[in-house]
């Protein structure tokens, strides 16, 4: 989106509908609530768009309304859904670690570079597949970390957790994504060793 001259709010949504649906639906996996959340973009950027001041692109700056959006509606979710994926591992043999902190099963070999992978339509279907296979909590807080870049503090506030319980949602949901895309992408069983 380039920063350009702002547009008739009537030109809004062919503009940048598809951009911030895609945007939602990378972070929200549910297209129902992606469409609702740009809709209510749009409609508070129609209400506010007295305020635009113009230092961003309009495109940015709806991207900013957006996010805020998706970001309320996570905590509205975790105030809903209880934490289950918090605390302590389920049992020892769901951790990938021997009791020495060595692996007792590396990760698959990907090949290529990770940036490249996340930019392939067909990888980005299998991960928005396999975030869905999440619960909630483990995918919200792996979407707010690892997507959206935001800090520790933020998610803690957006899903009401401790760091310490943060940081063992966020383990759980890279050791359960990784299983899954190895799986689902890499078509690597489960029990193959290295």
């Amino acid at each position: 989106m380039s920063k350009a001259g702002p547009v008739d709010p009537s030109e809004w949504v062919d503009r940048y509908g598809d951009y911030l649906f895609r945007y939602a639906m990378l972070r929200l996996r549910d297209r129902s609530r992606a469409e609702d959340l740009v809709q209510e973009t749009f409609l508070a950027a129609l209400k506010e768009r007295n305020s635009f001041s113009g230092d961003s692109s309009e495109g940015t700056w709806l991207v900013a309304i957006l996010k805020h959006k998706i970001v309320d509606h996570f905590r509205r979710q975790s105030r809903e859904v209880s934490l289950p994926d918090g605390g302590l591992p389920d049992s020892p043999g769901d951790e990938p670690f021997d009791a020495n902190g060595h692996w007792t099963a590396g990760p698959a070999e990907w090949g290529g570079n990770p940036a490249d992978l996340f930019r392939q339509k067909k990888f980005l279907e299998q991960l928005t597949k396999c975030l869905d296979a999440l619960s909630p909590n483990l995918a919200n807080a792996f979407t707010l970390r690892e997507i959206d870049g935001a800090d520790t503090k933020e998610i803690c506030k957006v899903l009401r957790v401790t760091e310490t319980n943060l940081w063992v949602i966020l383990h759980r949901a890279r050791a359960r994504l990784r299983e899954c895309l190895e799986t689902h992408w890499l078509g690597r069983s489960p029990e193959e060793e290295f």
